[in-house]
C-alpha cells in the first residue's frame, strides 16, 4: 500500500525491536509478572504503579529487555537499508519504547549505527510523537517530509501523531491496524526498492 510522494522524504527515524533488530521479549510473561491486565499497556500500567511497585516492575521489565538484547540480531535487509539511506546523506534515527541501557547494548552487539536514537528514558513512549518532534526539530526539516517506520500500533500512531510518513513492516499478517499507514512492507528489499525509485525522482 502506498499514498504518498516518497520524494517528499527527507529524513527517516525507524523503530527497534522487530524492525531493525529482531526480539523476543514475551510481554505475556512481563504481564504476569507485574500483575498487568492483558490489554493494557506495559509502561502506562507501571506509570500509575504506587512508587515501590513500579520500582519492582521496573526491574522485572529491564531483566527482560536485557536478556532480549543479548540475543538480538539485524532482521533480514534492515542493515543494507541503513547503509544506503546513509550513503545517500539520509539523516537516520531510531526511537524506541526500549530501555537507554538494553537499546544500546543492542546498538553495540550489531554495530548499528544511526545519527540520532531517543528511548522511554529520553522522551514520553509512543505513540506520543515528542521524541519523533524532537528529531525533526533538531534536523531542522518539517515533520511532514520525515517518516517514521515500525512494526506495532504504538509506530503507526506515533507517526500519525507527528503527522510524519507511516510506514509498517510487517514481513508475516498484514495487522488490521494498517489502514494507518501510508505505505506497508513485507521486506526490506521492497523497502529498499521504494526508497531507490525516490533517489531517481530526485
Amino acid at each position: 500500500m502506498f499514498e504518498k510522494p516518497l520524494h517528499l522524504i527527507k529524513g527517516i527515524i525507524f523503530d527497534l525491536d522487530g524492525t531493525l533488530l529482531t526480539s523476543a521479549l514475551d510481554f505475556q510473561a512481563m504481564r504476569q509478572q507485574i500483575n498487568c491486565p492483558p490489554q493494557q499497556d506495559i509502561l502506562s500500567f507501571i506509570a500509575a504503579l504506587p512508587q515501590e511497585q513500579q520500582r519492582f516492575a521496573n526491574q522485572v521489565v529491564l531483566e527482560h529487555e536485557l536478556a532480549d538484547a543479548h540475543n538480538s540480531s539485524w532482521i533480514e535487509g534492515a542493515e543494507l537499508a541503513i547503509s544506503m539511506l546513509q550513503n545517500n546523506n539520509i539523516p537516520t534515527a531510531i526511537v524506541t519504547r526500549n530501555s537507554k541501557v538494553a537499546t544500546w547494548l543492542k546498538l553495540n552487539n550489531n554495530q548499528l549505527a544511526v545519527d540520532v536514537v531517543l528511548t522511554r528514558e529520553d522522551a514520553p513512549a509512543k505513540p506520543d510523537p515528542t521524541a519523533l518532534l524532537q528529531i525533526a526539530e533538531g534536523w531542522q526539516l518539517p515533520a511532514q517530509h520525515l517518516a517514521y517506520i515500525g512494526d506495532y500500533l504504538y509506530d503507526l500512531q506515533a507517526a500519525n501523531n507527528a503527522q510524519m510518513f507511516a510506514g509498517l513492516y510487517a514481513p508475516e499478517q498484514v495487522p488490521d491496524y494498517a489502514y494507518l499507514a501510508d505505505w506497508v512492507f513485507s521486506d526490506f528489499g521492497q523497502l529498499i526498492a521504494l526508497l531507490n525509485a525516490n533517489q531517481g525522482a530526485n
